[in-house]
């Protein structure tokens, strides 16, 4: 680390860690914490105050909130349905499962790291100081193109959901999209503190959603619903686990695993909570919180979603996989509805799934700029990536990334429309190499505490059985990886066609990618792996050591209860 405010101390060649604390310190008393934060990253003040820092302005709600509703998406609403069809309702609960297991497991070592040492963009960051500078690289800017192109298709996927109402297209799509496109960043160029507004009333709606369609799932599978019949195990019993690719066991075993690929996706932004822990108010406090949450979101949002959706529907529902229906029309959750004679919920659902679609898109602008400022904190990025707005906001990362929203007007065109699914199918993968770099970026961070004498005990969250726990998940991940893309091998007659070929395509250039990446720094750079010893665990902390957050007391019974919520 570079000198800060020379004339007061100097960290390197000069001066001790306690000097440099006591310097941070200092600079959070007189010119605040960004600045402090800023210069205690930067190495010196003249650096903080020349390109500014983030704002910490996300409040305990927005962070609790981000987290509850991170998860909940179009692939619980939609995405799900697809799976049931392929594979069958046990299989889906099961792939469900297991897949919540090894992200859970991720989770919780995100949660040490963060709660360490909360950064902007943070995995990045986390993965070159602990394991690998070209791992820190491949990570950085594959997480930023996997933002980038999914915004599009949020944006994409928004518009078409407004067609349930606008059947003859009176409108074009295109005004759609662009209305979507200044709203989403108006929410991101401001503060971060309207981000989190806008967050948490998204949340909000999805998970109030979710859970009134739990609680009529019950309902329909008990037989209170209008049609009176009472469901039982009737669809387990016609097809627990369907025969996919193959017959008997090997065609049981490929449906449960390709929803193992599917579940993947669809908790897909669990690890948002990480990324926005460096604009987080009281992070040390508010971070644990919302991990320890984790394995209680995934219970109840996609476990007991996915057994609730098994007893009400038949797997073999034609709507579920139908060309003829769009939106909310092929969700299961409305066609349990309609089946059961509940004729209202269609209406209701597409305005979630809208309200979903908005609010992965502006969650996606918000994550894909700070991945980008992380790794221009690396010194992988333009400098002048770091420069942030006077209420904290890195413009030029959050600019950057909004243009690629313009690639969304390609849906509109036949073969411009081929070109944008060609894009989509480069970052499908993506979202399994960030876990498996998360837990790599771990397994380096508990070598580091280990070798620079830093007890675990001590820490204020410490994740359960590691390194085992990072070990395993990192397996499990590095598994759906490599054997996503099954499928076209199991073709034996006549060779692949442009199908097989396509699903090859599918699943595996994101492989490509992230290696390339990870090679070019490598390359390029001939930087070594980081040795445990000298792996920078301490850079920023100073600083956070040095806030201090108000404690919040509830008065009475009624802000006991939200001050545990939120």
């Amino acid at each position: 680390m570079a000198d800060i405010e020379k004339h007061d101390y100097t960290v390197q060649g000069g001066g001790s860690e306690s000097d440099h604390g006591h310097g941070v310190k200092d600079i959070v008393a007189t010119k605040g914490a960004a600045v402090g934060e800023a210069a205690d990253i930067y190495g010196d003040l003249a650096t903080a105050e020349q390109y500014g820092y983030v704002e910490r302005g996300l409040k305990s709600r927005h962070i609790q909130f981000i987290a509850l509703g991170g998860t909940i998406g179009t692939g619980l609403f939609l995405g799900i349905g697809t799976a049931f069809a392929n594979a069958g309702p046990v299989s889906v609960l099961l792939g469900y499962s297991i897949t919540g297991l090894a992200v859970f497991g991720m989770m919780q070592s995100l949660g040490e790291m963060s709660t360490w040492l909360p950064l902007p963009g943070a995995i990045p960051q986390y993965c070159a100081r602990y394991a690998d500078p070209a791992l820190g690289f491949a990570v950085g800017w594959n997480n930023w193109y996997q933002c980038a192109i999914t915004l599009c298709a949020e944006i994409s996927a928004a518009a078409v959901v407004i067609s349930f109402w606008d059947t003859e297209e009176k409108i074009n799509q295109g005004v759609w999209i662009a209305i979507i496109i200044v709203i989403i960043i108006g929410l991101n160029i401001f503060a971060v503190s309207i981000y989190g507004e806008a967050e948490f009333c998204f949340a909000s709606i999805k998970i109030i959603t979710i859970l009134g369609l739990l609680l009529t799932g019950v309902v329909i599978w008990l037989g209170g619903a209008p049609d009176k019949d009472r469901r039982g195990f009737r669809y387990w019993k016609e097809g627990a686990m369907k025969e996919y690719i193959g017959t008997g066991n090997t065609g049981r075993f490929s449906g449960l695993w390709s929803t193992l690929v599917n579940a993947a996706f669809s908790y897909g932004g669990v690890e948002m909570v990480a990324v926005a822990a460096g604009e987080a108010a009281n992070p040390r406090k508010n971070i644990p919180k919302a991990i320890r949450r984790v394995f209680w979101r995934i219970i109840t949002f996609y476990v007991l979603g996915s057994f609730v959706i098994g007893v009400c529907i038949s797997s073999s529902d034609e709507a579920l996989t139908s060309d003829n229906l769009s939106g909310a029309q092929k969700s299961p959750w409305v066609i349990a509805c309609k089946n059961a004679g509940i004729p209202v919920l269609p209406h209701i659902v597409n305005a979630v799934i809208l309200t979903s679609a908005t609010s992965s898109g502006n969650a996606f602008l918000y994550t894909g700029s700070r991945y980008l400022f992380g790794v221009a904190q690396n010194g992988q990025a333009p400098k002048f990536l770091l420069k942030c707005s006077k209420h904290g906001v890195p413009y030029y990362c959050v600019g950057i990334t909004a243009v690629f929203s313009l690639l969304t007007f390609m849906s509109l065109g036949t073969s411009a429309n081929e070109v944008f699914l060609w894009f989509q199918n480069l970052v499908t993968i993506a979202q399994c190499f960030t876990w498996c770099s998360i837990c790599l970026g771990y397994i380096g961070f508990h070598k580091a505490l280990k070798a620079q004498g830093v007890d675990r005990n001590t820490l204020i969250f410490r994740s359960p059985w590691q390194p085992y726990t990072a070990w395993i998940t990192f397996g499990f991940f590095t598994l759906v990886i490599f054997f996503n893309g099954f499928k076209p091998f199991t073709q034996t007659k006549g060779g692949w066609g442009k199908d097989q070929l396509t699903d090859f395509f599918t699943a595996y250039v994101g492989v490509a990618i992230f290696f390339l990446l990870y090679i070019t720094w490598k390359v390029l750079k001939r930087e070594p792996f980081i040795i445990p010893a000298n792996a920078d665990i301490w850079s920023g902390k100073a600083a956070l050591d040095a806030e201090v957050w108000p404690e919040q007391i509830p008065r009475n019974i009624f802000e006991k209860f939200w001050f545990w919520l939120c």
